[in-house]
């Protein structure tokens, strides 16, 4: 692949090197700061097949390449404009947009599509092993394997290469998730791996295991049981390690970081893990497993629709491993239990699933997503649903909606006919295998209720959620003409001091207004307030710069100091938060001016205006006090 003409296209495509401020990258995508985001010809980057998908937020331009790729596009790109390549943890924007829900669903997104190439290669594996073992599914009492025995060894050795994503998933999720939350990706992984090291009691083997091995340390008793197969405790290990990581760098000499940083981060963590977190979630999960075999005996019909309806959003905690345990005591019992209900539910959800994304692939026009949809969907209906939800549904949410309304009715009938699972397997269109034939016809009808209401109510969503945007695009138009209406504002002194021209500034990059129009203030004191009523668009992890958006559009940038990006932190204290309306005036921000010049950085603050032509800036000179005139800015006809 020649990374070089793909950084010329995307260079090209978002209105060449004269329109780009900056460019770094984190894990997925491109960010750019653009001069003008009217120039961006996304077209041109849509037609792209490595370009996976493009938006604006947070003053950014984003070009979504995914892993292993976007650094060494970015590298290119850095190259071809002459800038220096930076990594996302100093210089990204905590992104706090939407609602708590919203932002959590984005979370676990970010963590787990960079894994689905992994779960998916898994599934499919699975759906193959499951097809060679299968008894009874080509010959009658018998499977491939035990009619040609020579394809038995083929079928252990797919098994191995099936399973090993889903017994080793703490590995990859912790490495995804603990460099989402700022951590060292490869202590996540390592923790991943004491989550599921052999000489732990198998998690899977936990509901039938007569004698729980324990730690005795101290006097403190600890199972020493493996989280094989699990999602929420690695990714609640995850952050907590990230955490202890990040404040312990903060705190330890830089002669003694490397070595000390990473044995205190894995070994407080690993206690916490095995003493509080593991043993919490695990309860957790026996808890909910218990309250749902209630509901689902007691209830019948009613309670299989709610499990149906609740069954995907427990497949996204990871607890959903619980029922194992159940599962074993249902088959174990199937003379007075006639079988197990989670694995005919499981099976009208997975379907659901899959159909939800496959009616995103006949209705979106996005090839990037028509790709994701394709092998997604097939991984769903065998049964795998990570790549499905993680990838598509929570991604657009309204399929994920659609789904677990179409499992909901589908498990409801399935509990009203009484279809239930005497033996484990896919759980999906590959469980009719799992199902006495007598059942099959319930069962096959369970399935197309599942696919039938969860692709149609896809479709009608579908169709809201454009109607919805469109909208939102047409408000957004509003807005603009109503703000491009004034033609002059006024931008008020965001702290007391001296006034001097943004050439003179000592960077380089300020000086050469490659980040916009604007002044340095030498500050006599370290208080910084709003320069005008508006919204705050972002605070820099390391607290040393704001950006805001002013009630008449303009975007302003309040850079308190010169590399203080370096001192992560140290001598600032934030008042607000991203997407807080703010009023002139109000406090936002403090630094220590003394500690920062002890530091060896300086103190000189650039106030930017990175929205508009150059040319159309006035401003002050000379002492200016807080609240006083800084910049006028008169817009062109």
């Amino acid at each position: 692949m020649d990374y070089g003409k793909i950084a010329n296209q995307i260079v090209e495509a978002v209105g060449g090197k004269q329109n780009i401020v900056s460019v770094v990258h984190c894990a997925t995508r491109l960010r750019f700061v653009l001069r003008d985001t009217d120039n961006v010809n996304e077209n041109a980057l849509e037609e792209m097949d490595v370009v996976k998908g493009t938006f604006l937020t947070n003053g950014q331009f984003q070009v979504i390449l995914g892993p292993g790729i976007v650094n060494l596009v970015c590298d290119e790109i850095q190259v071809s404009i002459g800038g220096v390549s930076n990594t996302s943890s100093q210089v990204e924007p905590t992104e706090k947009e939407g609602s708590l829900l919203q932002r959590g669903v984005k979370l676990l997104s970010d963590i787990f599509v960079p894994i689905i190439p992994a779960i998916v290669a898994g599934g499919l594996l699975m759906g193959i092993n499951n097809v060679l073992t299968a008894s009874g599914l080509f010959f009658e009492n018998m499977s491939i394997i035990e009619a040609y025995p020579q394809f038995a060894d083929l079928a252990s050795m797919i098994n191995v290469c099936s399973n090993a994503a889903f017994t080793f998933l703490p590995v990859l999720i912790g490495f995804s998730a603990t460099k989402k939350f700022g951590g060292n990706p490869y202590l996540g992984a390592a923790m991943g791996m004491i989550m599921v090291h052999p000489d732990l009691l198998n998690a899977y083997e936990l509901g039938k295991a007569e004698l729980v091995p324990h730690w005795n340390i101290f006097g403190l008793s600890i199972a020493a049981v493996g989280y094989q197969g699990t999602v929420l405790p690695v990714l609640v290990v995850s952050w907590i390690l990230a955490t202890i990581e990040k404040k312990l760098h903060k705190i330890t000499p830089v002669w003694l970081d490397n070595l000390t940083t990473p044995l205190c981060s894995t070994l407080i963590t690993a206690f916490i893990t095995f003493i509080v977190v593991g043993p919490v979630l695990r309860t957790a999960g026996d808890l909910l497993a218990t309250s749902i075999t209630w509901m689902y005996t007691t209830l019948g019909a009613i309670g299989g629709g709610i499990f149906g309806l609740f069954y995907a959003p427990i497949t996204l905690t990871g607890m959903h491993h619980s029922f194992i345990a159940i599962e074993t005591q249902l088959l174990a019992k199937i003379v007075e239990t006639g079988g197990s209900f989670i694995f005919t539910t499981a099976s009208m959800n997975n379907v659901a699933q899959g159909a939800a994304v496959l009616a995103v692939l006949f209705t979106t026009k996005n090839e990037k997503m028509k790709s994701l949809c394709s092998a997604a969907g097939v991984s769903a209906l065998l049964g795998i649903t990570e790549p499905a939800m993680f990838g598509v549904t929570l991604k657009l949410r309204y399929p994920f909606y659609a789904a677990i309304i179409g499992s909901a009715v589908a498990s409801a009938y399935i509990a009203f006919t009484k279809v239930l699972a005497v033996a484990l397997g896919a759980a999906g269109l590959p469980g009719f295998i799992s199902v006495e034939p007598h059942n099959w016809k319930n069962f096959a009808i369970g399935l197309i209720i599942s696919f039938a209401v969860s692709f149609a109510l896809t479709i009608v969503l579908s169709k809201k959620q454009k109607e919805k945007e469109k909208q939102s695009i047409d408000k957004k138009d509003e807005k603009v003409a109503v703000n491009t209406s004034e033609k002059q504002h006024t931008i008020f002194s965001p702290l007391s001091g001296e006034v001097k021209a943004i050439e003179e500034s000592s960077d380089e990059t300020f000086a050469s207004k490659a980040m916009g129009d604007g002044v340095v203030i030498i500050p006599t004191d370290g208080k910084v307030y709003a320069p005008a009523d508006g919204t705050i668009e972002f605070v820099f992890p390391t607290k040393h710069a704001i950006g805001m958006t002013t009630k008449q559009g303009l975007s302003i940038l309040i850079h308190c100091g010169i590399d203080t990006v370096k001192l992560n932190g140290e001598g600032f204290e934030i008042f607000v938060k991203e997407q807080q309306e703010v009023k002139k005036g109000d406090p936002i921000l403090t630094f220590q001016p003394e500690f920062i010049k002890e530091k060896g950085f300086s103190v000189e603050t650039p106030v930017i205006i990175t929205n508009i032509d150059q040319k159309t800036c006035k401003a002050m000179k000379g002492n200016i006090k807080v609240g006083q005139e800084l910049l006028i800015v008169n817009e062109e006809e």
